[in-house]
């Protein structure tokens, strides 16, 4: 498949959870607390597309068949990482305007009564640092630094696995099960830089 038709219908396929929770809202489908829902969903979203932008290099790296590769997802890598980008952005905004509405008059309360907050701000900072970024006339531009501001992707994931970890209330399998996931994403990068 050419390269443009790949980022046409990646970039469609990323917009299904968007599509997915705007039907849910219009038909009325979102349960006892709609505010509750759309937050937490725009906010596991925000994760699988950090997972899955993390997951290009192990796979292209480890999947390398002669007729069967993941070569071709590094073309597409950015796209994904700005839609990690594009649905932290969301996930803050349904935040800012269904929970607080936009009355920041209450985000010191909130920030006490919900101190998970507080690793989302420095995770979404460094989140909008690397979307504005990375163009290739700020990649040129910035030069290695380039290299060591884009790893700080891997303080977002922490940053993100440990905002799911401060929530847990009852069941911990899903902060484990993202916490094994994020292992499998930087232990092998680990690998890789010891071997360096």
């Amino acid at each position: 498949m050419p390269v443009l038709w790949r980022r046409v219908l990646i970039f469609f396929l990323s917009l299904i959870p968007l599509v997915f929770i705007v039907y849910k809202t219009l038909t009325n489908q979102l349960g006892a607390d709609p505010a509750k829902t759309i937050v937490l969903f725009t906010g596991e979203w925000t994760i699988y597309f950090l997972f899955i932008t993390l997951a290009v290099t192990p796979l292209r790296r480890f999947i390398n068949f002669k007729n069967f590769h993941f070569r071709w997802l590094q073309t597409h890598r950015r796209m994904l990482g700005l839609f990690t980008l594009f649905y932290a952005v969301l996930h803050v905004l349904t935040f800012l305007v269904f929970i607080l509405g936009l009355d920041f008059s209450r985000f010191g309360k909130e920030l006490v009564e919900r101190p998970y907050i507080l690793v989302t701000i420095p995770a979404v900072i460094l989140l909008v640092a690397l979307g504005i970024t990375s163009t290739k006339s700020m990649m040129r531009r910035l030069g290695s630094n380039w290299i060591r501001l884009h790893k700080s992707i891997y303080l977002i994931a922490i940053l993100a696995w440990v905002h799911v970890f401060m929530q847990v209330r009852s069941s911990y399998f899903e902060a484990v099960l993202f916490g094994m996931i994020l292992l499998a994403l930087l232990l092998p990068r680990l690998f890789w830089a010891l071997r360096k």
